[in-house]
């Protein structure tokens, strides 16, 4: 096998790998975007409300945050000269990325700190901006990632700003914005009770339809543009059927069944860009020759293998932690102080531990 014209099999694994991590924050982190632009959305002025909405994803937004840490490591580690090339050649996307998730750090850990309603509105518009603006940016990175930029021949990117805002990518941004919104709507319909609920159902229903048409003129266009791969029609046809199944769902008040559709849907789509993408990385748009590759980005095959063993010892006991903790905070929010399950042993466990350090 020539390794400069196919991947071995550890470079299709981390290939693999890298993309079901960005799928798994495109899912989890998703619906933290969706449930912050609803706080202006269906915050409808109540301040109340606007704090429930936000307790829905309080104990969980920051292990979802982890997926990007972890895939972008990954990145580095496994394919150093595509991380090279994008974190240099979208600088700034990514800086924006990167300022917006600082911000609404921010915004969660500072609103509660003052009972001032003007102190607590201007936090909410921050997290409406923290979530709105990652969305969008995280489209248009990667429509052009898949689609491919402008690369001189040390795989420098030579593609502009306003080359990257380009129509295809402006409607991946589209895209992703609805498509995360209507995923943190229908988290809303799953996590809350009562009008807050309904309101959650009520939008849901409106957005579905710009969602569907969005997503299927993009992934249809990437489809018919860049893909070139004939398999790829199989996810993007699922995830049509996905979207189209929220519809019943959610008129049907099956919120478990809406919400798994929504991350279905996420999830097949992300399928069909990585399965377009691949054995590119980042293809070239001006010269094909140019397209870094999993074979010409990727570190040797024995950093590699250890990669895979560490991933194989770690990687499952962090799925097990965070499928605990979604289990622990499955309840349904009524109230900005409603209890959790856990709360009073979590409560206890605290207080011991800083008694045991406070003690003479």
């Amino acid at each position: 096998m020539d390794a400069l014209t196919d991947p071995t099999g550890l470079q299709t694994l981390w290939f693999l790998l890298i993309a079901v991590l960005f799928t798994g924050y495109f899912v989890l982190e998703g619906f933290d975007f969706g449930v912050e632009m609803n706080v202006l959305a269906l915050g409808r002025g109540d301040e109340r409300r606007r704090g429930t909405i936000l307790t829905t994803i309080g104990p969980v937004w920051d292990g979802n945050e982890v997926w990007l840490l972890v895939g972008g490591g990954a990145m580095f580690a496994a394919f150093p000269e595509w991380y090279a090339s994008l974190f240099s050649g979208f600088y700034l996307p990514l800086l924006l990325i990167l300022v917006a998730l600082i911000v609404r750090v921010c915004a969660f850990k500072y609103r509660e700190k003052s009972e001032n309603p003007r102190w607590k509105q201007t936090w909410d518009a921050v997290h409406v901006v923290g979530g709105l603006l990652p969305a969008l940016l995280w489209g248009v990175a990667f429509a052009n990632i898949v689609a491919g930029v402008a690369l001189d021949e040390n795989r420098w990117v030579t593609s502009s700003l306003l080359d990257l805002l380009n129509p295809f990518a402006l409607l991946g941004g589209v895209v992703f914005v609805l498509l995360f919104w209507l995923h943190g709507t229908v988290y809303l319909t799953l996590r809350t009770e009562g009008p807050l609920r309904e309101d959650a159902h009520r939008l849901a229903a409106r957005l579905i339809w710009p969602t569907i048409l969005a997503g299927a003129a993009f992934l249809l266009w990437h489809q018919l543009a860049h893909s070139g791969r004939a398999l790829t029609w199989i996810p993007l046809v699922l995830a049509a059927l996905a979207l189209v199944a929220v519809v019943p769902a959610v008129r049907a008040r099956r919120d478990g069944l809406a919400f798994a559709a929504t991350a279905a849907a996420i999830t097949l789509a992300s399928a069909q860009l990585f399965g377009g993408l691949f054995p590119n990385v980042l293809p070239a748009s001006n010269d094909p020759a140019l397209s870094l590759t999993v074979m010409n980005a990727a570190s040797s095959e024995h950093t590699l293998l250890i990669m895979t063993v560490a991933t194989l010892i770690l990687l499952p006991l962090v799925l097990a932690y965070q499928a605990w903790s979604y289990w622990v905070f499955r309840h349904r929010i009524t109230g900005e102080d409603s209890p959790a399950p856990g709360a009073g042993l979590v409560r206890g466990a605290r207080d011991r531990y800083r008694a045991a350090f406070e003690q003479d």
